[in-house]
């Protein structure tokens, strides 16, 4: 994953969050559920690192700003 600089979040309430989990149905309930809450990049690619265990997932969200589920 790219690494994530001061620039690349300088707004408040943007945030960016790597989701590890046993499993890719995990990371993207997960991910799911994040998009419910706030604003997200949606839910994103899935990958494995070689030799590493579980799963991971990247998800940018702006926490200011109500997700789908919001009224």
């Amino acid at each position: 994953m790219k690494p994530i600089d001061e620039q690349h979040i300088a707004e408040p309430g943007l945030v960016v969050l790597d989701i590890t989990g046993g499993d890719e149905d995990t990371v993207r309930a997960v991910m799911a559920a994040l998009e419910e809450r706030w604003a997200t990049s949606g839910v994103g690619r899935v990958r494995r690192d070689p030799g590493e265990p579980g799963v991971r997932a990247r998800i940018y969200a702006d926490v200011l700003r109500p997700g789908r589920e919001a009224p």
